[in-house]
């Protein structure tokens, strides 16, 4: 969940390869350009992160999903994103699409309409009611025809696009101790929908296919609190992992408590190959944060700065 910077935040994933011709629009354009024609054709504005990526968030507002009793905040774990990147006269598109079961089957038609490849499908949570599934996606291709292929098969979702945002559940997380949750984690976050979101990037360089990608991409592993009453937090997010790291990630957060609920990856031509371990947990804030810090200790992630 990566939550690159949010969630990556951070339920189980499904990952596209998008094969349409580019043509000669994009190299036609300036970055300002492209990026707003994925604006408007999404129906939602884009921001700019590091590496080039310019990241558009599609929370599932309109959904209320509860794990064990906490009802999961859309920053927390129900926050869809696209990100793109240019390459060369093409652009190239990573993302995750939280989907409810009946969703499935009419955007996967609609992916293949579009001539979309899917590779995978997965959740993150066990237990959410009612379940939601995810698909990561990659892809290539000029601005309007990604923007609009994923726009169609999004319409055959509840995804609120243009004119249908609703509340977000407040823009901080006034009732954790953010401070307190950094130290015993060992890396700062930020606060947004209600959530503290933390994004490690790994140290190493991957790389998909031969173009190198960005943590915003996707491939950092996400860490998301949000208060779960009575001074506890519930705890989520996926931890980006090498072969080497999978075994001993597990054991550290198993031994402080925290459940693993998915394991899975993402891509399909990614260098090293990369595994996506999903956690959950409630408890005491410190506590928890002390978990992940000794189940980080176990990556090869980048020092805190």
């Amino acid at each position: 969940m990566a939550a690159g910077t949010s969630l990556r935040p951070a339920l189980l994933g499904l990952a596209i390869l998008v094969t349409a011709g580019t043509g000669g629009t994009f190299a036609q354009q300036q970055d300002t350009e492209w990026h707003r024609t994925i604006d408007s054709i999404l129906g939602r504005p884009g921001a700019e992160q590091p590496g080039g990526v310019w990241r558009v968030a599609l929370p599932r507002t309109d959904l209320k999903v509860t794990v064990d009793g906490v009802e999961l905040r859309p920053a927390f774990a129900l926050d869809s994103w696209l990100a793109f990147q240019a390459h060369g006269n093409m652009l190239m598109v990573m993302g995750d699409l939280v989907l409810q079961e009946r969703e499935v089957a009419p955007v996967m038609r609609r992916l293949a309409a579009g001539g979309i490849e899917v590779t995978a499908l997965h959740s993150h949570l066990l237990r959410a009611e009612p379940a939601t599934v995810y698909l990561n996606v990659h892809g290539r291709g000029d601005a309007t025809h990604l923007a609009t292929a994923l726009r169609t098969a999004l319409q055959e979702s509840g995804t609120p696009l243009r004119g249908e945002l609703a509340a977000g559940g407040g823009s901080g997380a006034a009732d954790l101790d953010t401070g307190a949750i950094a130290r015993a984690l060992g890396r700062e976050g930020r606060a947004v929908g209600g959530v503290y979101s933390v994004s490690v990037p790994r140290a190493g360089t991957i790389r998909e296919a031969g173009s190198e990608l960005p943590p915003a991409l996707g491939v950092a592993t996400a860490v998301n609190f949000q208060p779960a009453g009575s001074g506890r937090v519930a705890v989520t997010g996926d931890f980006v992992l090498t072969v080497e790291e999978v075994v001993p990630v597990q054991q550290a957060l198993l031994e402080n408590g925290i459940e693993v609920t998915a394991l899975h990856t993402h891509m399909l031509d990614e260098q090293p190959r990369l595994f996506f371990l999903h956690f959950w947990a409630v408890g005491e804030p410190e506590a928890l944060a002390r978990g992940l810090r000794a189940a980080l200790g176990h990556t090869g992630s980048r020092p805190a700065g």
